[in-house]
């Protein structure tokens, strides 16, 4: 059966270069038709921007028809605040933020609203923690809370803007990592903590959303990527070398593979399953011993 999204609108906040899981979701939408329109963080947006029309993605855009990608329009967005009075004035006067209007959850909803009435699709591919290269019990409370705010409220607050220009019908989607469920030391700062909240707010909002709204809320596992964020905690090797020596299935993940789970979960083929944890990891979320143990042929 082919997935067929023609007339549908996606918005996908956390995009900010070609290689990570919300580009995958992005370019796997836009293969079933569906209009691709994004959210980047403010700090990046020039980078993002520019990049994208200077050509430096357009072997990244490529769809099977040999047609480019195309992103009908860029929003900077800084997910850590729903309205302007939030906003710090540090923040404000930063250069990075100074000339840029808008970047609120809220604004941003309301800027997408004018822009293109209604939309269809909402995924969450954004997660930041200032420490998370420190272990839970070297975090900061400022550094934890940072990490729940932009990982897991984030979601929440999108949701809440996002919902009421969403149709019945519609779905949305977030990212999140073994780490909720299992210790993975290394991947500190709060992070963890961040996604078993997403998990949980997944459940719950399915609940919430689903009657209020009529839409569905999944979320989505996904192992180990060498992404740029992934990058940044500074051991995503060894994570990946774990996995493809420890999992079911040994080869590494492509992130089309998420790609095309995201799709599916937010096409008409998934319209009875929320509030759904899915893993896309080579079934490494259910192994219960580690290579090393199987090497020795237990």
């Amino acid at each position: 059966m082919k997935i067929d999204l023609k007339g549908k609108k996606a918005f996908i906040a956390g995009i900010g270069d070609d290689q990570g899981f919300g580009w995958a979701i992005a370019k796997a939408l836009a293969e079933a038709g569906a209009e691709i329109i994004v959210g980047t963080w403010t700090p990046i947006l020039k980078i993002f921007t520019t990049s994208l029309q200077a050509g430096k993605f357009d072997e990244s855009r490529k769809l099977s028809d040999g047609s480019l990608m195309q992103i009908s329009k860029i929003y900077p967005l800084d997910a850590a605040f729903d309205t302007p009075n939030q906003v710090p004035t540090e923040i404000k006067e930063n250069k990075r933020y100074k000339d840029v209007p808008g970047y609120t959850i809220s604004e941003v909803a309301a800027a997408v609203k004018k822009d293109f009435g209604e939309i269809d699709f909402l995924i969450h591919s954004l997660a930041n923690a200032p420490e998370v290269k420190k272990p839970l019990l070297e975090t900061s409370r400022e550094g934890y809370l940072a990490a729940m705010s932009s990982s897991a409220y984030s979601f929440v607050s999108l949701l809440a803007h996002f919902g009421p220009l969403m149709r019945a019908g519609g779905a949305t989607l977030s990212l999140t990592y073994l780490a909720s469920e299992r210790a993975v030391p290394g991947y500190g700062g709060g992070m963890s903590s961040a996604k078993a909240a997403l998990e949980s707010d997944t459940r719950t909002l399915a609940w919430e959303a689903g009657r209020k709204w009529g839409l569905r809320v999944n979320t989505l596992s996904a192992g180990a990527l060498s992404s740029r964020a992934a990058r940044a905690i500074g051991f995503i090797g060894r994570m990946i070398d774990y996995a493809a020596k420890g999992a079911p299935l040994p080869e590494p993940l492509d992130a089309r593979e998420v790609g095309n789970a995201a799709v599916f979960l937010l096409s008409p083929l998934a319209s009875a399953i929320t509030g759904v944890t899915l893993y896309v990891d080579k079934g490494m979320h259910a192994m219960g011993v580690g290579p090393e143990i199987l090497q020795e042929g237990l």
